[in-house]
């Protein structure tokens, strides 16, 4: 047997759709104008599947703020914090962090996905059970892998499940890590944290939320869906990335004071380089953003009701709940792949998403949207959506 021949179906996909034109997989952006604007090709399209929620990509205070933290300590640390040391930036990235999240504690990672790796993975041990919202996201179950800890599927936003589970579990489900996400992305759901808390006190357990789609976009301040739903000191841990609404590279955990231990034990954290210093140079800045400019989740949540309501006028199937992540659920593989491409002519760039990245199996194009977007892009975003909708009804 051949070392990869055990990928051999999916190689045989994903060709499939590479040969029959462009394709989802990797696909290049040829060059990106602003937060809302780019080039596929030879075709200028609206970036409307890019997760950047708070349009701050080009942002001129955080890209400043950028090429001076580059000039002045260079192109990055090379090693980790434990081993190289930490820069000014960090632990000033940290402190900023902790005060906007009124958190003790705040632990900075390379990328969300090593965030939640060292925290998850630190914390889920071999003795440990966790239960799980069943479309959690990809790193969050390599995490529960990482730690080889007891994994406990519920049904998506089912808090009675989860109820259900931990009840089955007696005297264990007191100590038992209890994880689900703020904005879900696939289908820009959230989850019900006022059940999962009411839950959490009558049985046990120790809440992790990962805020990373609902960070900066939920909340009076920004600081989530926990603010939101106020049962935020009912959250052990927040988790987040800086790869959405703070425009960069990056990731956290907040926390308790105890929290502090895992810099000693987590070896995702120990072992992976610390981030440049101009990432988070621009990541302070486009925090203070968040923290200042409260009109842009204004904008945001204005253009998400536009795309969401313009594209449920048109018929189209779309996620339970408006929300800047706006799914529309397009038939088969083929189908999606087609519409997707007829999008792209259309000059509208979204993400096709294929099972079995998706919940129950549907296939779907995700549109994300911008407080950068201007009502004219959102309404040629519907334009295009309205020109296709006959492809649509095929598929359907």
């Amino acid at each position: 047997m051949g070392l990869y021949d055990k990928f051999s179906r999916l190689a045989a996909e994903r060709t499939h759709f590479q040969d029959s034109g462009a394709s989802p997989f990797g696909t290049r952006i040829d060059a990106v104008y602003s937060p809302t604007e780019g080039r596929i090709g030879d075709k200028d399209v609206i970036l409307a599947g890019t997760n950047n929620y708070l349009g701050l990509t080009f942002d001129a205070q955080a890209i400043e703020a950028a090429q001076q933290a580059l000039a002045a300590e260079g192109t990055g640390t090379t090693g980790s914090r434990m081993a190289n040391g930490s820069y000014g930036g960090h632990t000033a990235l940290e402190a900023e962090l902790a005060a906007f999240l009124d958190r003790p504690s705040v632990m900075v990672f390379s990328t969300g996905y090593v965030a939640n790796l060292g925290i998850i993975g630190s914390l889920a041990g071999p003795r440990e059970v966790v239960l799980l919202d069943a479309d959690c996201h990809a790193s969050i179950y390599d995490a529960c892998a990482l730690g080889g800890a007891q994994i406990i599927r519920f049904q998506h936003n089912d808090a009675k499940d989860l109820e259900r589970r931990m009840l089955r579990l007696g005297a264990q489900a007191k100590d038992a890590l209890i994880i689900v996400e703020g904005i879900y992305s696939m289908l820009g759901d959230t989850a019900p944290l006022k059940e999962i808390v009411d839950i959490k006190r009558r049985l046990g357990g120790y809440l992790l939320v990962d805020e990373a789609h609902s960070f900066g976009v939920m909340g009076p301040n920004g600081r989530g869906l926990s603010e939101a739903l106020g049962v935020e000191a009912d959250v052990d841990i927040i988790l987040g990335t800086f790869s959405k609404s703070l425009a960069a590279i990056g990731g956290f955990a907040a926390g308790r004071s105890g929290m502090e231990v895992l810099r000693y034990a987590s070896r995702p954290y120990i072992f992976t380089a610390s981030p440049s210093p101009s990432v988070v140079a621009s990541v302070r800045s486009a925090l203070r953003a968040i923290a200042t400019r409260p009109e842009l989740r204004e904008c945001l949540w204005s253009n998400a009701h536009r795309l969401y309501d313009g594209l449920a006028s048109l018929g189209y199937a779309l996620g339970p709940h408006v929300s800047p992540v706006v799914p529309v659920m397009v038939g088969t593989k083929e189908q999606g792949l087609g519409f997707w491409r007829a999008l792209i002519d259309q000059g509208v760039y979204v993400n096709l998403v294929l099972p079995p990245a998706t919940p129950a199996g549907v296939t779907l194009v995700r549109c994300s949207v911008s407080a950068a977007h201007t009502p004219q892009q959102i309404d040629q975003i519907i334009q295009a959506f309205s020109v296709l909708r006959p492809l649509a009804e095929l598929a359907g």
